[in-house]
C-alpha cells in the first residue's frame, strides 16, 4: 500500500518502526458486502510491539470529529463516515493523519464473520451484568434474523459462554450507562476472549478455523502470512485495552452530534504515551493544525 496515500508522514514511519499497527474495522453490513457506503461501526487499532508481542487495543470512538476525505475534499466529520466515502484505505488515511500513526494494514469484518469466528472457537466466555441482560435478547433476535443463524436468549448474569450470535449481540449493546464508550469496550472484550480461546488451541485446530473464517473477512494482509503466524499466536498477550480520545465533548453542529476530542493534540500525546511508552511525544505539525481547526470550529478546548 502506498504510505502517502494513507496519510503516513516520514517522521512517524521512522519513529514507529518497531510497532505493527493494524486497523480492525467492523462494518455495519450483514452479508458479504465490504464495499463503499458501509460505515465502520467499530475501529480498533491493534498495536503490536514486535519485540515483545505485547498487543494493545485502542478503540477509536466512531463519532470522533476529525478530517475525513470525500471525493478528494477534506472536511471535519465523524470518522465512521470515512469508510463509506472511500473504504478501508480512506479510514486508514483519517486515522494516520489525526493520530500520527503508521497503519498500512487492515482487517474488515462484518457480523457474519464475527459469528463464524466465535462459533468456530466453540463460543467465548464473557461476564454479563443485569443492565446488559436487559438489552441483549432483543439484539440476539435481531442478529439471528439478519444472519439466519438460530440462537437462544440469555437469562442469568455472571460469566456465560456466548455463541457467535450472542457475542455479536453483546457487542452491539449501547443503551446501558456509558453508551457507545461502553459498547466499544464490549467489542474489545469479545476480541480478548477470542484470543484467550485461540491461545489454547493446537496448530491444526487453528488452521481449520482459519480456513473457515478467512474467506469471510476482507483484509490486505496476505493469507499465507496469516497462516504462517499461527504457530506464534500463543506468544501474543493483550496488555492494554482502552477507548480514544480520552476526553470527548459532545457537540451538536448543524443538528448532528459529534464527539469532539479535547484537544486533538493532547489526545495524540496521550495515545503515544499509552501505545509506545513515549512520555514526551510532540505531535506532528499536521496534528497541531487539525487540532486548531477543530478548536476554532467547535470552541471545545479553548
Amino acid at each position: 500500500i502506498d504510505t502517502t496515500a494513507v496519510g503516513i508522514n516520514e517522521e512517524t514511519k521512522q519513529e514507529l518502526k518497531g510497532y505493527r499497527n493494524i486497523a480492525l474495522l467492523g462494518i455495519d453490513s450483514r452479508a458479504d458486502d465490504y464495499g463503499l457506503g458501509n460505515r465502520s461501526d467499530c475501529m480498533i487499532i491493534a498495536s503490536i510491539n514486535q519485540e515483545t508481542n505485547a498487543v494493545k487495543l485502542i478503540s477509536v470512538y466512531r463519532d470522533t470529529y476529525v478530517y475525513v476525505t470525500e471525493n478528494g475534499t477534506k472536511r471535519l466529520d465523524k470518522i465512521t463516515h470515512a469508510y463509506s466515502y472511500g473504504g478501508a484505505q480512506n479510514t486508514l488515511k483519517s486515522l494516520n493523519e489525526a493520530l500520527d500513526l503508521n497503519i498500512t494494514e487492515f482487517v474488515t469484518v462484518n457480523f457474519d464473520a464475527v459469528i463464524a469466528a466465535v462459533d468456530s472457537l466453540g463460543g467465548v466466555y464473557i461476564d454479563l451484568d443485569s443492565s446488559e441482560i436487559k438489552y441483549i435478547n432483543d439484539y440476539i433476535d435481531a442478529t439471528s434474523q439478519s444472519s439466519g443463524i438460530k440462537s437462544s436468549h440469555i437469562t442469568s448474569t455472571g460469566r456465560q459462554r456466548l455463541d457467535g450470535v450472542q457475542a455479536v449481540a453483546y457487542s452491539r449493546i449501547r443503551y446501558t450507562a456509558g453508551g457507545d464508550y461502553k459498547r466499544t469496550e464490549r467489542m474489545r472484550n469479545v476480541m480478548a476472549a477470542c484470543l484467550e480461546k485461540v491461545k489454547k488451541m493446537s496448530v491444526s485446530e487453528l488452521n481449520a478455523i482459519t480456513d473457515k473464517v478467512l474467506p469471510r473477512i476482507y483484509t490486505n494482509i496476505d493469507s499465507n502470512e496469516i497462516v504462517s503466524l499461527i504457530p506464534t499466536v500463543a506468544s501474543y498477550k493483550i496488555t492494554e485495552s482502552k477507548g480514544w480520545p480520552p476526553t470527548v465533548e459532545g457537540k451538536i453542529i448543524n443538528g448532528v452530534w459529534y464527539g469532539v476530542p479535547v484537544t486533538l493534540e493532547s489526545s495524540v500525546k496521550e495515545l503515544h504515551k499509552e501505545l509506545f511508552d513515549d512520555d514526551d511525544y510532540t505531535p506532528s505539525e499536521k496534528v497541531k493544525e487539525i487540532s486548531e481547526k477543530i478548536i476554532s470550529k467547535t470552541g471545545c478546548g479553548e
